[in-house]
């Protein structure tokens, strides 16, 4: 039903194959327009509006050891680091 489109990067001018996989993937979300920009123009598009994230350091309430977190460490509640954080969910 579907067949492979080129269709060409309205950035970087570049030509880029929309498969028929893609395309039956677009009908059944329902959408209506065919990409406009290439998987690498997608992606600069969308890393370029994320904001860097700031990360804090602070010392982990079990192990002692640094941990780095998305958000500032308070004083009333622990922090893990990554490795003791994930041995807790287990």
């Amino acid at each position: 039903m579907f067949e492979d489109k080129t269709l060409t990067c309205k950035d970087c001018g570049n030509e880029f194959v929309f498969t028929a996989g893609e395309q039956e993937f677009y009908a059944q979300k329902g959408f209506q327009n065919e990409p406009q920009r290439c998987k690498a123009c997608r992606d600069a598009k969308k890393n370029a509006a994320k904001a860097p994230r700031e990360m804090f350091e602070t010392t982990c309430a079990r192990c002692g050891g640094v941990a780095k977190v998305p958000f500032k460490p308070s004083s009333d509640k622990p922090v893990l680091c990554s490795e003791c954080f994930a041995a807790s969910k287990k």
